[in-house]
């Protein structure tokens, strides 16, 4: 299928972006990987009438930037230069094995961070990543800009806390720190597909984790806990919505759910030891 007709757009600059989008409002949509968007403009799921395409902006940085502890993703940097970024294991672990599980080649060489992060899909590993490290969401517009911590800008479903003429201009995440171990793990039927159940795991040494559970419900769990053992995981859970779908049943959802966040959990606190 193709898409609706509309207006297509390239600014080169920010401002220029911010003022496309303080004119045509929820009629325009941004342009950067496009590997979410286009299939859902091709489906009919969306018809925007304006297009802002940014990949033409002007002194834009290509791969991800270590400023003072903080690790700092423009809006053009791909997740293939996230993978192939020199400064990856060390200063975001977490990233380097969330990125492993993220989707196939084709789609990584022009898919970018930020925008799997303003897409904010529940199954996803980047956002549920950044969720589980703290990162930090920068948003901006005509009337200027603002940070939104993670843990405030997911609502829901591919819903988040950007207004009107917003758009996500970077992304931070605190770089690793001594004694903080990191870890993933991922089901799904196959590699690069969406997960069926999927955990990033922050561990300290002195024994709490953090643990944020994504492809189970419409919105990533984040739990902090005392250790990670299941019976701890299982009742930090246990009022939490599991998708049942065509996939796989709720049921399924939180047994995996447990097992794999005791997985991760164990696997985070050895790399913080």
């Amino acid at each position: 299928m193709k898409p609706p007709p509309f207006a297509y757009h390239r600014p080169r600059t920010r401002a220029e972006v911010d003022r496309l989008l303080a004119e045509h409002g929820h009629e325009a949509k941004i342009l950067a990987g496009g590997q979410s968007l286009l299939p859902i403009m091709n489906m009919r799921l969306s018809a925007p009438e304006h297009v802002i395409d940014i990949n033409a902006l002007e002194d834009e940085p290509s791969e991800p930037q270590l400023d003072d502890g903080v690790v700092r993703f423009g809006p053009l940097v791909r997740q293939t230069a996230l993978e192939r970024w020199a400064g990856l294991e060390s200063s975001v672990p977490a990233l380097k094995e969330a990125i492993a599980y993220t989707a196939h080649p084709a789609i990584r060489s022009r898919g970018t961070v930020v925008g799997s992060i303003a897409h904010a899909d529940p199954a996803a590993e980047l956002p549920a990543a950044v969720l589980a490290l703290d990162g930090e969401v920068k948003a901006r517009s005509a009337g200027g800009t603002r940070s939104i911590p993670a843990r405030e800008f997911f609502l829901g479903a591919l819903e988040t806390a950007l207004e009107p003429g917003e758009w996500v201009e970077e992304v931070a995440v605190p770089a690793a720190q001594n004694g903080t171990g990191h870890a993933v793990e991922e089901f799904a039927y196959r590699h690069g597909d969406y997960a069926i159940c999927g955990v990033v795991a922050v561990a300290h040494r002195e024994g709490e984790v953090t643990l944020v559970h994504f492809g189970v419900s419409p919105l990533a769990i984040r739990t902090e806990l005392p250790d990670g053992r299941a019976e701890t995981i299982r009742e930090a859970l246990a009022g939490a919505e599991m998708t049942d779908d065509l996939h796989a049943t709720a049921a399924y959802r939180r047994r995996l759910a447990e097992v794999l966040g005791a997985r991760a959990a164990r696997r985070a606190a050895e790399a913080a030891r």
